[in-house]
Order: C-alpha cells, then structure tokens, then sequence
C-alpha cells in the first residue's frame, strides 16, 4: 500500500514539476524571429487572415448565387371545416334555378414539391462575379497591409526593450559611479578636506540617478509587455532578447537602400487605392445593369394526395403528379428618373476615387523623400551622438581626475556627469531611431526582391 502511495505521489510530482516546465517556458529572439512569430500570432495578422479567407467563400457565394438552385417543400392542410360550393341543381337531375351544396375536396391534403431555377441573364449578376475578383484582391492587399503594422510595430516594441535594457545598465554603472564620488567625498568632508557642499551636490546627482534607474526597470517590464502583446504571447510571458542594440543599429544603416528603385505599385497603401477605384467602377456597371431585363427560368415538379384521414404513407394511397416548365422575363421600364439618378451618383463616386488615387499617389511619392530624408537623418544623428558620447565620457574622465585632486569643485564634476547622461540618453535613442527609421523606409518601398 505504501509503494502504490508513493508511486501515485511521484506521479503527480512529476506531471506538476512538467506543467510548470510548460508555464514557465522561455522565448528567446531575434529581430527578425520576433517579426516571423508576431505575423503568426499576432491578433490583428490572425483576423486579417480569416478576413482574407471569408473573402474566398463570399467569391464562391456569388458565383453559386447564379448556379442550378434547387428548392423543396412539403405542405400538409388538415381543413377543421371544409368550403362549401354551390352548384346549379340541374346538374345532378334537379330543378333549374336552384342550388345544391357541395364539397369538392377531402378534407386532409399532403403536397410535396421540388423546385428548380436557373438564372439565365442578369446584369448585375455578371457585374458581382467581375466585382469578387476586386474584392479579393483587397482583401489580400489589406493582409498585406496588416502585417506590415504588425511589422513595424514589432520593431519599435523590440526597439523600445533594448533601450529600456540599455538604459537599465547605464544608470546602474552611474550610480555605482556616484556613490563611489559619495563615499569618498564623505570621507573628505568628515576629516575636514572639502565642504559640505560638495557632499550635497553629489546627494543631488545620486537622488536623480536613482529615481531614473527605478523608473527604467519599470519601462523594461512595461516595454516588454508591449513587446508580448504585438507578437501574440500572453504579456507576462518570460521574454529574452538576443539582440544588442548598437549591433542592431549598425546592421540598420544601409545607404544602398537610398538607391532602391521605387515602383509605387509595390506600395500597399496605393494598391489599395487603386481598389477603391475598382470598387466604385464595378458599382458604376451594377447601376447601370439595373436597366437591363432579368430572364430566369425554372422546373417544377410535385406531387400531392388527398384523404379523409392521415393515411397518406399508407401504400395503398393514390398519388398526383404535377410539372410545370417556366421562364420568368422581368424588363424594367419606367422608375421616374431613379436609376438614371442611381447611375449619376455612382459615375461622380467613381470620380472622387480616381481624384483620390491621383492625391494618394502624390502624397506616396512625399512619403517616400521624406522616409528617405529621415533616414538619413537618423544616420547623421547617430554618429553625432557616438561622437558627442566620447567626448562627454573623456571631459567627465577629466572633471573626476581634477576633483579628486582637489582642481574641480563638485558643481563642476556635477555639470560633465549631468552632460554624460545627456549623452547617454541621447546615443540609446539615436540607435532606436535609425532602426525604427529605416523599417520606414522599407514599408513605403515594399520591394519584394529585399524580402528573398
């Protein structure tokens, strides 16, 4: 009894010890895995999916609409009091002028039909179908779009976690920096070598530094948070990034991609564009094929029985059949002005969105030099801010050296330590920028041969 005890207690120690393996899973990732995984799962990229395929199934739902339709029915009448009819008495041998009730029919009915209908010509049937393969199109091009968002909004997310990251260490290395400056100069001030002052000016610098760094391991747990959501993880999901920011933001800086040709078809902003227009020209035809006659035929086939009670499965029970072959011709021939004025109204509609792509189209080619100017802004700024880095850490270098010797007083030192940060700060979100920058650029060129 005992073994069974403790085999059942290893068990369920171990399916525990494997569940919380499960739970406590760790993703690692790179740039580019956390933008593969992100347009996997992302919320937005799984319903612009399912978008993208309710697209198909209402393509074929059109085109079916104008297919052999098959109907059927089963009527079942039970009348509680039957109709009565009246027919002249000279019928049945009586007197003329005068009446004999009589009742035609039994009083229980079972009627089974099936109905078949084919359209034959409809205008603006024809016009759906052409219109399924716009709307198809738009689908895909709004996926398209969906997951270049998700792909910009990995990026800044993935961008955002390194620089809380980054931040995290720096203010750590200045702190532990200031409270070395702290201890030593307390120690100064304590045997009567320096004055108070400078003990309170390092007590400034420390309390700010301290105050920053909490708040930057706040925003790390928060920015990966963020980063957890666009990629479809639960937001406390454990989170490790492989990548190291300025690696990152050197692999970033491509002057070639300035020399790429720019084909504003690739653009998905202007295909979908160039969707409107389609739509509001397939709406223009279907206003004008409601000027056209609708010819439909159909078949009909049933069969009915009657009864004086509910026998009808009965084998003995007689059965009628009846077939009727039909065409229906529906032509339109005066509506007082409405579809003349339906037609007017779409042909301006069409108007506007060609109007709209020509703007679209400009306001495309703007985005582009200014993606480009941006750019390379971002670039410029980054060496300026590595360069203005160095220079801060070799004057904050200085002031230490000449404040432990006495030839600077702790305003000073606090001035170059105050510059330093800056520049830190400064360099940290000149890497953020050149990454986010050029993922700008790529999405307004969207040229497929950069995604081989």
């Amino acid at each position: 009894m005992q073994k069974y005890i403790l085999a059942c207690f290893t068990f369920f120690a171990a399916l525990t010890a494997f569940s919380q393996e499960q739970v406590e899973q760790t993703y690692s990732f790179t740039l580019d895995e956390a933008i593969d995984f992100a347009l996997e799962n992302n919320y937005s990229a799984i319903n612009a999916n399912r978008d993208l395929i309710d697209a198909r199934k209402q393509k074929w739902e059109t085109i079916a609409d104008g297919l052999p339709q098959i109907n059927g029915s089963v009527s079942y009448q039970n009348q509680l009091k039957q109709p009565v009819s009246l027919l002249p008495a000279e019928f049945i041998g009586g007197q003329s002028g005068e009446f004999v009730p009589v009742v035609f029919s039994q009083p229980q009915q079972l009627t089974a039909t099936a109905t078949l209908t084919q359209k034959i010509f409809d205008g603006s049937y024809i016009v759906g179908v052409q219109a399924t393969k716009a709307f198809l199109s738009y689908s895909a091009n709004n996926e398209e779009k969906t997951d270049q968002e998700v792909r910009k909004a990995v990026v800044e997310a993935y961008g955002n976690v390194l620089l809380a990251q980054e931040s995290v260490a720096i203010f750590e290395k200045n702190k532990a920096t200031l409270e070395e400056n702290l201890f030593e100069t307390q120690k100064l001030f304590e045997n009567g070598l320096t004055d108070e002052e400078s003990v309170e000016q390092l007590q400034i610098t420390l309390s700010s530094v301290d105050n920053q760094l909490k708040n930057a391991k706040r925003l790390e747990n928060i920015t990966r948070q963020m980063l957890n959501l666009v990629m479809g993880l639960a937001i406390d999901a454990p989170t490790q990034l492989e990548e190291n920011l300025d690696d990152l933001a050197v692999r970033q800086i491509d002057f070639q991609l300035m020399e790429t040709d720019f084909n504003i078809e690739n653009n998905v902003d202007y295909k979908i564009a160039i969707n409107l227009t389609e739509q509001r020209f397939f709406e223009l035809k279907l206003a004008k094929s409601r000027a056209l006659p609708i010819l439909t035929s159909f078949l009909n086939y049933g069969s009915a029985s009657y009864s004086n009670s509910f026998d009808f499965f009965n084998g003995d029970q007689e059965w009628y059949d009846s077939s009727i072959l039909g065409l229906d011709l529906t032509i339109p021939i005066f509506s007082s002005g409405k579809r003349s004025a339906g037609t007017a109204r779409a042909k301006i509609a069409l108007d506007k969105a060609q109007t709209q792509l020509s703007e679209a189209e400009e306001q495309i080619r703007l985005q582009l030099e200014s993606a480009k100017s941006e750019y390379i802004l971002a670039i410029e700024e980054y060496n300026t801010a590595k360069e203005n880095l160095r220079l801060a850490e070799r004057i904050e270098n200085k002031n230490q050296v000449k404040y432990s010797e006495g030839l600077a007083s702790s305003f000073e030192l606090r001035q170059a330590q105050t510059q330093l940060y800056d520049a830190q700060q400064g360099y940290l979100q000149s890497m953020v920028e050149v990454i986010n920058k050029k993922t700008a650029l790529e999405l307004i060129l969207n040229d497929p041969k950069s995604k081989l």
